[in-house]
Parts: C-alpha cells; sequence; structure tokens
C-alpha cells in the first residue's frame, strides 16, 4: 500500500481505531476482513480494549486538547456501556 493512500494518524485516529475494534468485538461492527455484519462476539477482547483505553485516558491526562479529551471520555462511556448491556444479553 502507497504512503499517501493512508490516513493521517494522530490520537484521534487511535482511539476511534481502538473504539472500532473494541465495537467489532461486541458483535456490533462488521468485522473489517470478512465484512460479516453481526461477527461472533469476544468478551474478554472487547474489556481489554475497552480497558486499554481507559489507560490511555489514565496516561494523558492532563496531556489532551480539549477535543481530544472528550473524544475519550465520550468512547469509553459509550463503549462501557454497551460492554454492560452486551453482557447481560449474554448472561440472560
Amino acid at each position: 500500500m502507497a504512503q499517501e493512500s493512508l490516513p493521517g494518524i494522530d490520537f484521534s485516529t487511535l482511539v476511534v481505531s481502538l473504539s472500532q475494534t473494541a465495537l467489532v468485538h461486541l458483535g456490533e461492527a462488521p468485522h473489517p476482513e470478512t465484512g460479516d455484519k453481526h461477527p461472533p462476539r469476544d468478551l474478554p477482547l472487547a474489556r481489554q480494549t475497552i480497558d486499554l483505553l481507559g489507560i490511555l485516558q489514565e496516561k494523558t491526562k492532563g496531556n489532551l486538547t480539549g477535543d481530544e479529551e472528550r473524544l475519550l471520555d465520550q468512547v469509553l462511556y459509550d463503549l462501557r456501556l454497551r460492554f454492560v448491556e452486551v453482557s447481560k444479553e449474554s448472561k440472560g
């Protein structure tokens, strides 16, 4: 792949990428390789990705722009809520 065709890399791109990975593991986003619109859920991997975003939040506190901080806060809030909902569905 030519380097010109790759998107720019910044903190927001990293957060969105990890968020998308968590959504795939939660079974709420299409799998990027297979295109499967309802991939099997992998809650341990979803939890690990969400925890990784939490570590990023903790370690970057005070070093982010306002937009970056809001993005990370919102992504974590949404993913944690979805994780709880999906976990309840899986048990019930």
